[in-house]
């Protein structure tokens, strides 16, 4: 359980100011149908965060514990490094909109918005860390639901009211111990790293 908790709570702190969460903002401004927009975002989620859990568990079988512990400890400091980079999103991002729909348009740009994102990382990471890929792929879903799906009914009016530094902070910090603790080998005993 712990995989799914910490999961989720990374996740949601990591999204907070993300490029996926102001993606949410324009499309709610855009297109005002919370709906097709959110099942796009669960969608696009589970398949790329599927993708991520999978490599994670595939790190994991094939790479030896203890190189595996050192490669995931300085990854997930790297992460804490990355959650202080703000993110910018293009307005061209949501055009595929006038191709696809709403839900098409929201699948297309969070999944490709995911690809090589620091969330994506994250749960390739925590996969490996945890060894229970199942558990941290909903995790991660549910961490990015929760911080997208409020984007996605306030639009980007409360945007400006988020204090963006300190949730970054926390996110960061919470990297941090994770790669610091997996470094000095917490949770070898129950993961097998």
């Amino acid at each position: 359980m712990e995989a799914l908790f910490v999961s989720t709570g990374i996740v949601a702190l990591a999204e907070i100011g993300d490029k996926t969460q102001l993606l949410a903002f324009i499309l709610a401004a855009r297109f005002k149908k919370p709906l097709p927009i959110i099942l796009g975002i669960l969608v696009a989620t589970l398949i790329n965060h599927g993708l991520a859990g999978a490599l994670g568990a595939w790190i994991m079988a094939a790479v030896n514990p203890d190189i595996l512990r050192w490669v995931l400890g300085f990854s997930f400091i790297g992460m804490a490094a990355w959650t202080l980079i703000p993110d910018k999103i293009e307005e061209d991002d949501t055009q595929v909109a006038k191709r696809f729909g709403i839900f098409g348009a929201t699948l297309i740009t969070f999944f490709l918005a995911e690809m090589g994102d620091k969330t994506q990382v994250a749960t390739v990471a925590m996969a490996a860390h945890y060894g229970t890929p199942i558990l941290v792929i909903i995790g991660t879903t549910l961490g990015m639901l929760i911080a997208d799906v409020p984007a996605v009914f306030v639009g980007d009016k409360f945007a400006a009211r988020i204090p963006m530094k300190l949730v970054h902070s926390i996110a960061a910090a919470v990297f941090a111990i994770l790669g610091v603790a997996t470094l000095l080998g917490a949770g070898s005993m129950l993961s097998g790293v």
